[in-house]
């Protein structure tokens, strides 16, 4: 897991320096740079997980010093994969590195259909001075970029390209359309103009000023290629059967590997399957929780701990430590993000580094693939896990801010409504959002988060399974809980899902009420107070500290507002 930069065209030196400065806690291990001349520079922030020898330092050169790899990710299986190359290149090292590059080399562009893992890299070719970039099929590892001028910049983050130079202007359609939507752009766009990035399952080339963007990863034509007409019970033990190899993949590792655990369904299958590894006694578990018994799931977590026996470290996050830590996440995230949920969840990333467990999995990624959420089974646009009012409040905006908004229209490429729910959330709302969050906690703290149930596989096979595999007499994720029973007590596997972590809602009523309302009166003196109307966003606060707090959404926006107009200050 690392930080990638580069600048094709005119640069300066002491661009990509700044570009990598900004991204160091990407990777702490090692920073290495790559010129060609006037045509390009490159660079790398690493974090060595797998091979920590120096010699996979990047930037990483081909034998023959032709191609450039930059490379932010882990491909899960490039055991495999070396073992097919073995007869067509020479590896000198033990990382998953040069595998990337051998592939490449071999196979060109088609290589990204073989690659199991997350990922964004590029690779620049100094003999035709073109450059190659992709990024992984779901997008779990970021990529931005900027054509301005005569030059191309790419980042990991967003700041790295604000440091380079580009403009720091917010992109007004995009925050719009988050504030009277909830929308945080599509899988192309960013918060800020002239910044976008690349869409998951998409590669980008970068020759003589032409930029040339080609989708390579296409679900749906996946999803139709999948077994058909399987009975219930083959169908469960093909899913094992994938879901155990996902798990194993993502343990290859040579640092410490640990686990992220909830209270949920998909935390529970993770537990369980995380112990069929040969050596569980030393995998920590980390959790988080807040005092607070209506929304705490610490005693769902120890309860499942008390059967696996994993050390389990639980972290304590109080609504005191809310401003200061919001400061230094939201500067991490560039963009606005969940909210208190994610400020607990970061907790948890910056104990494990403490801890010295560098990798940690997450059961990321079941609800969307087994239709979980319960607006799967409503007839309605939702994308808000247990709300009953609209949590946009768009009578808060101007006429003219909220003009610039656009309602999201998301594509249906199937005729079940509930596969383009799915679909929906999959690559335009649910996932891409957590994923955006998570990486940038993760590595705000320098350690890799995998997410062994976004493995393309396991998505695409619960994707194809007919309906009643998924939702069967009102229980969703029905297979998924028929597998979880062989490993876990009843109360455990059947426990309604459970929208809400931490009491957010209260504390931004009460316990941080005079945070929020500076938050509010900072916006109100601000450029950014045209975006608004006062009154009305006066009385919408007011309202919600008196008691309305049915939802808090619109409040963390106003909050999430506040922290860029404080960065731009600073």
């Amino acid at each position: 897991m690392c930080g990638i930069a580069g600048i094709i065209g005119n640069f300066e030196a002491y661009q990509l320096d700044a570009m990598l400065m900004s991204q160091h806690h990407r990777g702490p291990d090692s920073t290495g740079k790559y010129s060609d001349k006037n045509f390009a520079a490159l660079g790398h922030n690493r974090l060595a997980i797998i091979d920590l020898s120096p010699e996979s330092n990047q930037p990483f050169l081909d034998p023959s010093g032709r191609y450039v790899l930059i490379f932010n990710g882990e491909i899960y299986n490039y055991i495999e994969l070396k073992a097919e190359l073995k007869g067509h290149y020479t590896f000198t090292t033990d990382s998953d590195t040069e595998v990337l590059l051998a592939s490449f080399l071999v196979y060109g562009h088609h290589c990204l259909q073989k690659l199991n893992g997350m990922f964004s890299f590029a690779i620049w070719d100094n003999q035709d001075k073109k450059l190659f970039a992709a990024r992984d099929r779901f997008g779990v590892k970021p990529f931005f970029f900027c054509k301005e001028k005569n030059s191309f910049y790419f980042s990991s983050e967003i700041k790295a390209l604000h440091a380079a130079g580009i403009s720091r202007i917010p992109n007004e359609k995009v925050w719009a359309s988050y504030f009277a939507y909830g929308s945080y752009g599509n899988p192309d766009e960013t918060f800020w103009e002239e910044i976008l990035q690349l869409p998951g399952g998409h590669f980008l080339e970068f020759q003589n000023q032409q930029l040339i963007l080609k989708k390579w990863y296409f679900f749906e034509e996946e999803v139709a290629k999948q077994p058909k007409n399987l009975t219930f019970e083959q169908a469960k033990e093909h899913y094992v059967t994938l879901l155990k190899d996902s798990i194993n993949l993502r343990f290859r590792s040579d640092v410490l590997v640990g686990f992220n655990i909830s209270g949920g369904l998909d935390s529970s299958v993770l537990l369980a399957l995380v112990n069929l590894q040969k050596d569980n006694s030393k995998i920590n578990g980390y959790t988080f929780y807040t005092n607070n018994p209506d929304y705490d799931e610490l005693p769902w977590v120890e309860q499942m701990v008390a059967q696996t026996r994993n050390p389990l470290t639980k972290i304590l996050f109080q609504a005191d430590e809310v401003p200061d830590f919001t400061k230094k996440v939201a500067f991490q995230q560039d963009e606005p993000f969940g909210g208190v949920p994610t400020l607990a969840y970061a907790k948890i990333f910056e104990q494990a580094r403490k801890d010295n467990v560098l990798v940690l999995l997450d059961g990321q990624g079941m609800d969307e693939q087994w239709a979980g959420y319960d607006y799967y089974v409503q007839e309605n646009d939702t994308t808000i896990q247990g709300v009953t009012d609209s949590p946009f409040k768009r009578y808060m905006l101007s006429d003219t801010f909220l003009a610039k908004s656009e309602k999201p229209n998301y594509p249906k490429p199937f005729d079940n409504e509930l596969l383009n729910k799915q679909y929906r959330d999959l690559f335009y709302t649910k996932i891409p959002r957590a994923l955006r969050f998570n990486d940038r906690i993760s590595m705000l703290f320098s350690t890799e988060l995998r997410e062994p149930f976004l493995d393309y596989r396991l998505v695409e096979f619960a994707f194809s399974l007919p309906l009643d595999f998924k939702i069967k007499n009102g229980i969703t994720k029905f297979m998924l809980r028929e597998i979880a029973s062989e490993y876990l007590v009843n109360d455990l596997v059947f426990a309604p899902k459970r929208p809400l972590q931490t009491p957010q809602r209260e504390w931004l009523a009460y316990d941080l009420k005079n945070w929020v309302t500076e938050c509010f009166a900072s916006i109100e003196n601000s450029e950014y107070s045209k975006w608004f109307d006062i009154k009305e966003l006066k009385k919408e606060l007011e309202h919600y500290i008196e008691g309305n707090i049915q939802s808090s959404f619109h409040i963390w926006q106003c909050i999430s507002l506040f922290e860029m107009v404080r960065t731009t200050k600073e």
